[in-house]
């Protein structure tokens, strides 16, 4: 089979089930792409080319043995550089932890290992997960998929740039404040953000115990549901996880309807910062979802500031409590804005954070009764203005108020769900006059995913933006095929 990497990761799961590509095939075309294409995108922190390649060899001789572990059996992926594995090091994106060797496997490794995927390697990152558009000091800026010069997002950054540049299938990231949304949308993908505690983060590199979510990023709704299938459930070693029923996979149909679905939208005044390209597209896809015979209702969104407020009050403090000990022996060693950031936690008092984790209950239960009253599922943006360029968004070198004011605005529309916990999936909805990937996400109620996926599936199979591969995936797929 020609040009491996435009598969999806269901198509590539048929395909290996079929015995007509092998995993060594897939895994081996992956490192040539990654080789060829990662000093320009700069998306991998670290290959394990011989490790996934032993990998896939066994995968190929199970199969051959009549043993499939399930449809993520011999898949490529690689993982943001923040899950342990044992023996190795993951970074975290940051030069303190470049050093530390893992003595146990995370969670949702372990998961995907038992599940069958091939582990490619550590995914670039904004350093300790502080950052939603990719720029690292120690690492260097990751690059969008679809041009260089814009930002991949963060702080996934390098998850989302390496599945949307096509070198990977798929890849877990995680969500503090807009963390798998974020890149997801700058890239043209599937994110989601699951319902807190419906995975677990045993040994993950934390940010902020309280708001981390683990989820996956991915081409198509169907391959994030395959991922998230693999990794969701309680885990006895991270007692934040709920105790829900196992997930499975909804049904896929290519003739899936919408009728009866009651779609939230906010009035004008909630999306009045939202760029006219970007409104233009959202608009654009509720037309797409009443087609497919969802009802949109209007509904009234909370002023998202002091959510916000909130969610930056937890953050800063948790991060302080994790961090006092490096700040004060190895202050050298943190970019700078990640620090003055981190260091900020430490003027919060116990009242204050305490105060913010009460609010959080409060605006979740309003959000709740209130927002999401007679509707099934919320439709906001992802990121409300088209991606930005890497060099107006370097906060280690801003001189000006300008650059702060686009990184913020970033995560406006997506930490304030964070904070309430709720399941989010970032659909990809058209491009910027730029060529530059759109996107909305998709808001549901607690454990809510599986619903968010049909929604999600029944968009694509009404729409093509996630088949619009980049120029860098076009282009090498033509030099292949020559």
């Amino acid at each position: 089979m020609n040009n491996l990497h435009l598969l999806d990761l269901w198509q590539a799961s048929a395909a290996i089930a079929e015995g007509r590509v092998t995993s060594v095939a897939l895994t081996e075309s992956a490192l040539r792409r990654i080789e060829e294409l990662n000093g320009t995108l700069n998306c991998f922190i670290r290959v394990d080319a011989t490790e996934a390649l032993e990998t896939a060899h066994e995968r190929d001789r199970e199969l051959a043995a009549g043993h499939s572990r399930g449809p993520l059996h011999g898949i490529p992926l690689a993982h943001k550089d923040m899950f342990d594995r044992a023996g190795h090091v993951s970074t975290g994106g940051t030069k303190i932890l470049r050093d530390r060797v893992a003595d146990e496997t995370s969670t949702v490794l372990e998961r995907l290992d038992a599940a069958g995927a091939v582990d490619l390697g550590g995914l670039h990152m904004s350093e300790f997960a502080a950052g939603p558009t990719g720029h690292n000091v120690h690492y260097g800026a990751c690059r969008n998929a679809y041009d260089q010069d814009r930002v991949s997002g963060g702080s996934s950054s390098g998850s989302g740039t390496a599945v949307g540049a096509r070198l990977v299938y798929g890849a877990l990231g995680s969500d503090t404040g807009g963390s798998i949304r974020l890149p997801a949308a700058a890239n043209g993908l599937v994110g989601l953000k699951a319902t807190y505690g419906r995975v677990s983060r045993h040994g993950a590199v934390a940010r902020s115990w309280s708001l981390d979510h683990i989820g996956p990023l991915a081409r198509t709704v169907r391959d994030a549901a395959l991922i998230f299938q693999a990794i969701a459930g309680p885990d006895p070693r991270d007692p934040t996880t709920a105790h829900q029923p196992p997930f499975t996979l909804p049904e896929f149909r290519a003739d899936q309807d919408l009728k009866g679905l009651r779609v939230g939208v906010p009035g004008d005044e909630a999306l009045a910062s939202v760029h006219p390209e970007v409104r233009a597209a959202l608009e654009e896809s509720l037309r797409v979802l009443e087609r497919l015979g969802a009802t949109i209702k209007r509904t009234r969104l909370p002023d998202l500031k002091p959510l916000y407020s909130a969610a930056e009050t937890i953050i800063k403090s948790e991060a302080a409590a994790m961090h006092r000990q490096w700040l004060a022996s190895r202050p050298q060693d943190y970019a700078s804005n990640v620090r003055v950031r981190i260091e900020a936690g430490l003027a919060i008092t116990a009242a204050q954070y305490i105060d913010a984790l009460r609010l959080r209950t409060h605006f979740t239960r309003d959000f709740l009764h209130n927002t999401m009253d007679g509707i099934d599922v919320l439709h906001l943006p992802t990121i409300p203005f088209p991606v930005p360029r890497i060099e107006d968004t370097d906060v280690e070198a801003a001189t000006g108020e300008r650059v702060l004011e686009v990184v913020s605005g970033m995560t406006q529309f997506t930490r304030p769900i964070s904070l309430l916990g709720l399941p989010s999936l970032n659909l990809p909805c058209g491009f910027s006059s730029d060529g530059l990937p759109m996107g909305f996400q998709l808001i549901g109620r607690p454990f809510a995913e599986a619903r968010l996926f049909v929604v999600g599936h029944a968009y694509q199979t009404a729409t093509d933006f996630h088949r619009q591969a980049p120029p860098v995936a076009e282009r090498t797929s033509r030099a292949t095929a020559e």
